[in-house]
């Protein structure tokens, strides 16, 4: 579990593709603080155990699912991620929960400053509409991010300078691709929704969540 607060961005120091995998290096500090075998770390979004490490990297096994599902199939020497070790129990959850289970990958389609922010519109797949909500979390590269704006198709959210800085989100550009993890308590809550025979509503009212039990 995460909080898509991003630690520190490493860099990809090796990419070595298999038949149906690949063995990534990370370079890094802040992550191998107390690393161990076995860690979870979020690269990207993406939930990936550690299988080694040394002074200054670790190393990943990334499937092909992921591969496929994701934007790391894309990384190469030299790319930037966004790095973030597991929740401890205790710590500040600075963000939302994260799960590191990233759901579709989207195209940046336009980036626009408007004063400090910069307003950033990401194709969202129609599967994870449903899960999509004004003010609501969503993960973008393992970043926490506030929905600003929705239309059909796509979301918009708005990029402060410090996450510019700190984050991989800063050096992007139009026709990016970004790992896109939907609010974890909002598939929870539509699951239980269509399990109960009760389809989800984009126009939720109090009349419609007292009539289903809720109040």
């Amino acid at each position: 579990m995460f909080t898509g607060i991003v630690e520190e961005m490493g860099v990809i120091g090796n990419l070595a593709p298999g038949q149906s995998s690949a063995a990534l290096t990370v370079e890094a500090a802040r992550v191998l603080d107390d690393i161990r075998l076995g860690d979870s770390i979020a690269v990207n979004g993406a939930c990936l155990t550690v299988t080694g490490f040394s002074a200054g990297s670790f190393t990943v096994d990334v499937m092909y699912e992921t591969l496929r599902k994701t934007n790391l199939g894309r990384l190469q020497a030299g790319s930037r991620v966004n790095l973030e070790r597991a929740l401890a129990m205790g710590d500040r959850l600075g963000g939302h929960l994260v799960a590191g289970h990233v759901d579709a990958a989207g195209v940046i389609l336009s980036l626009q400053d408007n004063g400090i922010a910069t307003e950033m519109w990401v194709a969202a797949p129609g599967e994870l509409e449903q899960y999509l909500i004004p003010q609501g979390s969503v993960t973008l590269d393992g970043v926490s991010l506030t929905i600003a704006a929705l239309k059909e198709g796509a979301l918009m959210v708005g990029l402060i300078p410090r996450t510019r800085e700190t984050t991989t989100l800063g050096g992007k550009k139009t026709g990016d691709l970004l790992n896109i993890e939907a609010d974890l308590l909002g598939k929870y809550v539509s699951s239980l929704l269509q399990r109960s025979g009760v389809q989800p509503k984009k126009d939720i009212t109090t009349d419609w969540l007292a009539e289903n039990g809720f109040m």
